[in-house]
């Protein structure tokens, strides 16, 4: 067993961290301006992406490399990048609005905000659908809804009760 080949680095450190940095920061824009509603829960597809994203950039992180060492400084890279955004989006709330979705108002009194729905391309059969789910029958019974941060819609009825945070099995 050749143990250079395996731990020593095929590529320069600082490329390594280069490269890391570069592909994860424009990822993290490029995913941030797809909207509020694909960072959310994760579906099969949205898994499926991932899963291509990963595998389309391999080979930018660290072409032909075959080092073991090589890909812990990219995910060393890759966290700690991670964890500075999240610091930044923390101590600083004018970081937070550009790294960080907000709620976004999705419905008031009843009233649809069809800008929004434009922008995270949501049908009004999708959201009825999330209300259903949260024992909400009708748009009329809704103060307030939200599009929240992680993509999931939060509503509160006109009659000053919140919504059921759990899905509710349909009675028989």
């Amino acid at each position: 067993m050749d143990w250079a080949s395996i731990l020593e680095p095929s590529l320069p450190v600082a490329e390594l961290v280069v490269r890391g940095s570069v592909l994860f920061l424009g990822l993290t824009f490029i995913l941030r301006l797809t909207g509020q509603r694909e960072s959310g829960a994760l579906a099969l597809t949205d898994l499926l992406v991932i899963v291509l994203l990963a595998e389309a950039v391999s080979h930018a992180f660290a072409p032909d490399s075959t080092s073991v060492t090589d890909g812990l400084i990219l995910v060393v890279t890759i966290l700690a990048w991670s964890v500075v955004l999240d610091a930044l989006a923390y101590k600083f709330p004018s970081v937070r609005k550009i790294l960080k979705p907000s709620k976004r108002p999705l419905i008031e009194n009843g009233q649809l905000n069809k800008r929004l729905m434009r922008r995270e391309f949501m049908s009004r059969q999708e959201i009825e659908a999330q209300l259903r789910l949260q024992g909400i029958e009708n748009l009329d019974q809704v103060k307030y809804a939200f599009m929240e941060p992680n993509g999931m819609i939060s509503a509160f009825r006109k009659n000053g009760g919140e919504a059921d945070p759990t899905p509710q099995p349909p009675a028989s």
